[in-house]
């Protein structure tokens, strides 16, 4: 047997919500969900940090599946999620995310004068793996509930002019894997002093941490 690989275009597609009706925003979030999340919903968490000078890009993943074992197209009302990758193929299905995310901050994103990247869950690795590999300017990464994958060298957030963030829930069930990525001593040998943020929760966004992390006044 042979293997054989071509190269195609595909659509793909992002939401946004934000942002001035024309001109460039001061801010713009690129938003990365997790495994089994589509782009739309994800976005919903956002909706209290969207402004005129804010605008929030959400871009889905390539790979779209039934969530639930067993279901199909045929199967009333059956969840659909996508996953940025499986190992299958990894270094490919990591090449192809990152040119796309590259493309949708040339559409979306360019022009803003700063730029967020929040990555939750398995968009954590995601969003890491850009920072390391992509052409994009990014400003700032907000790892969320997801690991720093150990095979990107911490080096490769130095770029990024107002550093990483991390943020976990106190109850969240895959702490000790999320922990072995976001060990503080790895990131200090490699120059990064991390923000930590904490919530009371478990492996979930958190809509007041948001608030606070985008600097939204309680009550606004």
């Amino acid at each position: 047997m042979r293997e054989h690989r071509l190269v195609t275009a595909r659509r793909a597609r992002y939401y946004t919500i934000g942002g001035p009706p024309d001109g460039a925003p001061a801010e713009a979030w690129v938003v990365l969900h997790g495994l089994g999340q589509l782009a739309a919903t994800f976005l919903g968490y956002f909706e209290e940090i969207a402004t005129p000078e804010r605008l929030v890009v959400a871009p889905e993943a390539l790979n779209r599946y039934y969530v639930a074992p067993g279901s199909s197209g045929s199967t009333r009302d059956a969840q659909v999620g996508a996953t940025w990758m499986t190992r299958e193929d990894r270094e490919h299905e990591i090449a192809d995310y990152v040119e796309w995310l590259d493309a949708v901050w040339r559409d979306a994103a360019a022009r803003a004068d700063q730029v967020t990247v929040l990555g939750f869950s398995q968009g954590v690795a995601t969003a890491a793996r850009w920072v390391a590999s992509g052409t994009s300017r990014i400003d700032r990464l907000i790892a969320w509930a997801g690991q720093l994958p150990p095979d990107v060298d911490p080096a490769a957030y130095r770029t990024l002019r107002h550093g990483v963030t991390i943020v976990a829930g106190t109850r969240d069930e895959y702490s000790a894997w999320i922990a072995e990525g976001n060990a503080a001593d790895r990131l200090a040998a490699a120059g990064i002093a991390a923000r930590v943020e904490t919530f009371e929760g478990g492996h979930r966004m958190d809509r007041v941490t948001l608030r606070r992390i985008a600097g939204v006044p309680a009550g606004a």
